[in-house]
């Protein structure tokens, strides 16, 4: 299975990159350095699944830096309180109304914890109150590289005890232009992939192979 050679190429062109790399957002308040093997893990995956071009670097960006608009993929989690300032706020909306793409990754798994509900208020203040919407379970981010037929795969932490114990059955995404421009989850897909590469062959099935369906969505769509 390999994704568009073609789009790839074009999407990276566009941010003057000659390879797909990690970009990981840097914001004021809360705890943005989370599972920090996880990157490592997408990268390695992207390798041994695709023929995509990988720097195998991640990048730790401010999101009030204009750096932010060379990257193809932005990555923001955390388990505190997302608050921007005038300049990160600035900086997202922009990103994202001009093609970027922004994983957000809810650390506490809880659609109620102070993560969930401070970056919701965020986007709402942005984007508007009704931007960030449940996507559907056969969108074509869960089919545009390998198939999720029932969407979004579990994560193993959800019923463990900690979060609000729920099993999430979707996502949500802001969309722009008919294309996802930030894809949320609240179940916490950076420490389900947070671990040394290596493990993955104690695994029945690779879990950081949806990683590589958001990237590929990312990159193609």
């Amino acid at each position: 299975m390999q994704a568009n050679k073609e789009v790839i190429q074009q999407c990276l062109a566009r941010f003057d990159a000659a390879a797909f790399f990690f970009t990981r957002l840097q914001y004021n308040s809360g705890d943005w350095n989370t599972d920090q093997r996880m990157p490592s893990n997408l990268l390695h995956s992207l390798v041994e699944y695709t023929t995509i071009p990988v720097d195998t670097e991640e990048r730790i960006v401010p999101l009030s830096s204009d750096k932010i608009f060379k990257s193809p993929f932005c990555y923001l989690s955390g388990h505190k309180l997302v608050e921007f300032t005038a300049d990160e706020r600035k900086n997202f909306e922009a990103y994202v109304q001009n093609g970027g793409f922004v994983f957000v990754d809810d650390c506490n798994h809880d659609i109620d914890g102070l993560f969930a509900k401070s970056f919701e208020r965020q986007m709402a203040d942005i984007f508007g109150n009704n931007a960030l919407q449940k996507i559907p379970n056969d969108h074509h981010l869960y089919n545009c590289f390998f198939e999720f037929e029932d969407g979004p795969p579990n994560t193993s932490i959800e019923l463990n005890g900690w979060g609000d114990d729920l099993i999430h059955d979707y996502l949500k995404a802001i969309i722009i232009n008919d294309r996802i421009g930030v894809l949320y989850s609240n179940k916490d897909y950076g420490c389900e992939w947070d671990y040394h590469f290596r493990n993955k062959r104690w695994l029945a099935v690779d879990n950081t192979r949806f990683a590589v369906n958001i990237v590929v969505y990312a990159l193609t769509s």
